[in-house]
C-alpha cells in the first residue's frame, strides 16, 4: 500500500490524508451526538414526522451494534493516517529518526485536534440534530460490516460473560427525580407557569390533606339551632357552594348543606328548621395526615368535593375540598393571596410583609425561600416553635437563613411579619 501510496501525486496524498482526517472526525462526531442524544426528545421528533430522528432511535436500541461500526471505522482510519502521514514525510524529507519522530507528531495532533476534540465537541453542542443526519450514513455500514459485527459482538459477549458482568441494552426507566431535573431543565420548551404545574405534581406525593385543608377557625359552620330568619340570613350572604351543619354544637358536625339546594325554599314564608335538616347530606370524614393523592382518587370514585379532616380524637381539624387540592397543582393561578400580602414578590428594599397565617408553602414557592414544612404549616406556627412563647414585645431573628422581623403580635400569636430577602452568601441554620 505504501509504494502504491507514493506513485500518487503530491497534492493527491494530501487530499486523501485530509479526506480520511475529515472522515475520522465524521465518526467521531456521530458516535458523540448519538450518545448525548435525548432519547425522549429523538422520540417527540419521530413522532413529529422527522424520519432522520426516527432512525436513530432506531439504531440506539442496539447500541452495541452502532458503537462498533464507529469505533471500528474511526480506529481503522487512525491506523492508516500515521501511515500515510510518516509516508510523506519521509519521501519529502529522507529516512531519518528526527522525520519520523515529527511526522508521528503531527500526525497525532492533527488526530486529536480535528478527529476528535473538535468533532466530539460539535456533536455534543447539536446532539439530536446531528443524530437525525447521521444515521442515513452509519445504517449502510451496519449491514456492510455485519458479519465482522456479529464475531466482535458475540466475542465481547463472551468476554463479559466470563468476566460476570450482564449487558443491558433495554432503555433504562427514568426516576422520579430524573424526570423532575429534566422538567427544571426545559425552560426553553415549557413556559414558567407549565413547569411550575409539572413540579407541583411531584409535590403531590409527599403531601398530605393537612398541607391544603383550610382550617378549623376558617370553617363558615352553619348553626340549624339559630332562629330561622338568622340562618335564612347566613345562607342569603353565603359565597360558599357548600356548608358543614351543626345543631348547636359547633365541634360536632352533623353533615354538609348544599347552598345551591336550598335556593327554592329561601323565598317561602313558613320554612322551617326540618326544610334544612332534609337536604342535608352526610359528613365525610377523612383522617388527618392523609395523602393528597389517595384524597384526590377517594373525590373522584365517591363523586365528592368535600370532606372534613379529624384528628385520632375525632375532633375536626380542619375541611379539604377538590378545589383545594387542584389550586395545589396549578400554584399562583388560583392562589389566594388574603394571607400574604397585597403583591405576592419581594419590595425593591428586599423585604416582604406577610401575615402570620400565612403558608410556608405559599411562602417557599413564591418567594422562592426554603422554610422547613416538617412542623408547622404557617409562619405564626413556625416563629411560636422558634420562640416557644407568644411574644410580648418586637422582636428579630432568623429561620433557615431569613431574617424575620415580628410588626405586630397579640395574645393570640404573631399577626404580621417583615421577612428580608437573603443574599447569596446567606447561610441557611434554624
Amino acid at each position: 500500500m505504501d509504494t502504491f501510496f507514493h506513485d500518487w501525486p503530491f497534492a493527491a496524498q494530501v487530499a486523501l490524508v485530509i479526506f480520511l482526517l475529515a472522515l475520522s472526525g465524521f465518526f467521531s462526531m456521530a458516535e458523540t451526538s448519538m450518545l448525548s442524544s435525548n432519547r425522549h426528545r429523538l422520540r417527540a421528533m419521530a413522532n413529529s414526522g422527522n424520519a432522520g430522528a426516527a432512525l436513530a432511535a432506531r439504531l440506539l436500541k442496539r447500541i452495541d451494534s452502532l458503537l462498533s461500526v464507529l469505533l471500528i471505522s474511526n480506529n481503522l482510519i487512525n491506523t492508516v493516517l500515521p501511515i500515510l502521514v510518516t509516508g510523506i514525510a519521509l519521501h519529502i524529507f529522507g529516512d531519518s529518526g528526527l522525520v519520523l519522530s515529527v511526522a508521528t507528531l503531527v500526525v497525532a495532533l492533527l488526530i486529536i485536534i480535528f478527529s476528535e476534540i473538535t468533532p466530539k465537541v460539535i456533536g455534543a453542542a447539536f446532539p439530536e440534530k446531528i443524530a437525525s443526519n447521521v444515521g442515513w450514513l452509519i445504517l449502510p455500514l451496519t449491514y456492510f460490516l455485519k458479519p465482522l459485527l456479529w464475531f466482535i459482538n458475540n466475542f465481547v459477549s463472551g468476554l463479559m460473560k466470563v468476566s460476570g458482568l450482564q449487558a443491558n441494552t433495554e432503555n433504562r426507566t427514568m426516576s422520579k427525580e430524573e424526570l423532575r431535573s429534566l422538567v427544571l431543565e426545559s425552560n426553553r420548551f415549557v413556559s414558567t407557569h407549565h413547569r411550575n404545574i409539572l413540579l407541583n405534581l411531584f409535590n403531590l406525593e409527599t403531601i398530605s390533606v393537612d398541607d391544603v385543608m383550610t382550617p378549623r377557625s376558617k370553617i363558615e359552620i352553619l348553626d340549624l339551632s339559630r332562629p330561622i330568619n338568622e340562618v335564612v340570613e347566613q345562607l342569603e350572604t353565603c359565597y360558599h357552594n357548600k356548608l358543614p351543619v351543626c345543631d348547636g354544637d359547633s365541634e360536632r358536625i352533623i353533615g354538609i348543606l348544599s347552598v345551591k339546594k336550598t335556593l327554592s325554599l329561601l323565598g317561602n314564608a313558613e320554612l322551617k328548621h326540618e326544610d334544612f335538616r332534609s337536604l342535608v347530606s352526610e359528613p365525610y370524614f377523612i383522617p388527618s395526615g392523609t395523602p393528597v393523592l389517595q384524597q384526590m382518587q377517594f373525590f373522584q370514585d365517591n363523586q365528592q368535593r368535600l370532606s372534613l379532616v379529624v384528628n385520632e380524637y375525632g375532633e375536626v381539624l380542619g375541611l379539604v375540598t377538590f378545589e383545594d387540592i387542584v389550586e395545589e397543582l396549578i400554584g399562583e393561578f388560583t392562589t389566594s393571596f388574603s394571607n400574604l400580602s397585597n403583591d405576592p414578590r419581594w419590595l425593591a428594599d428586599g423585604t416582604y410583609l406577610a401575615n402570620g397565617g400565612a403558608s410556608l408553602r405559599d411562602l417557599n414557592r413564591l418567594l422562592n425561600l426554603d422554610l422547613p414544612l416538617d412542623g408547622p404549616r404557617t409562619l405564626n406556627g413556625l416563629i411560636l416553635e422558634k420562640l416557644e412563647a407568644i411574644p410580648d414585645h418586637d422582636v428579630s431573628m432568623r429561620i433557615a437563613g431569613i431574617v424575620m422581623e415580628i410588626i405586630q403580635f397579640d395574645e393570640h400569636g404573631v399577626k404580621t411579619v417583615k421577612l428580608y430577602q437573603p443574599t447569596p452568601n446567606t447561610k441557611k441554620f434554624d
